[in-house]
């Protein structure tokens, strides 16, 4: 399946790295048992190739009529410009935040009010930058018809903003199906699976922390 092959290709090239054991440090303070860096895709010809075609394919199976896509600051940009060469579609991105100077904008690329936009993001957590991205171009008068990214840790928080802004996110990829693989493939161990799944279901409580070895 899509989402198996997926999970293989960034943990071959630790685009998703787990360590259960030596945590890292979130900037909010968050200890992680897992970093992500989908920028690798780029300098990995063979997975950046199965990442682009299956952007592609998510988009005309579930986004039949779209018309342009956006990539997200920074890290959408590149994924949306390929998915957007496969298929044909104009596409632009949003900055995080509109430019100082010129005619400052905060959507770069033509886009008319009333057409109709997929966002393309590398990796959704708690949701955040996506939706400011969403919310941009809703603004400038985009029908956003939805989101495709990499890969998503499925976080309520980030489920539960999704909802609550009336955008549909589809992914590649997701926590629960990296983590399995990591176990399969020997990555981590198979008792690791679940102090993983238990640091995705509430990222503040640490005591899956120093579990089972």
């Amino acid at each position: 399946m899509r989402e198996q092959q997926i999970a293989k290709d960034l943990l071959s090239i630790s685009a998703v790295f787990f360590r259960p054991d030596e945590p890292f440090t979130w900037a909010s303070g968050i200890k992680s048992p897992v970093y992500c860096d989908n920028r690798l895709i780029l300098t990995a010809p063979q997975v950046r190739q199965h990442v682009e075609q299956g952007l592609s394919e998510l988009i005309k199976e579930n986004f039949p009529e779209a018309e342009v896509l956006m990539g997200t600051a920074t890290a959408g940009i590149a994924h949306a410009a390929i998915a957007a060469h496969f298929l044909g579609l104009p596409m632009g991105y949003v900055r995080g935040s509109a430019k100082d100077h010129g005619r400052q904008n905060r959507i770069e690329g033509k886009l008319e009010a009333g057409q109709k936009v997929v966002v393309v993001e590398d990796l959704i957590s708690t949701g955040g930058s996506v939706l400011e991205a969403v919310d941009a171009l809703r603004e400038a008068g985009a029908e956003v018809l939805g989101i495709v990214s990499i890969f998503t840790y499925g976080m309520q928080k980030g489920i539960d903003r999704l909802t609550a802004a009336g955008v549909k996110n589809i992914s590649l990829t997701n926590f629960d199906c990296i983590a399995q693989v990591a176990a399969d493939e020997n990555y981590i161990q198979p008792e690791d699976v679940a102090r993983l799944i238990a640091f995705r279901n509430n990222p503040s409580d640490e005591s899956w922390i120093g579990g089972a070895k």
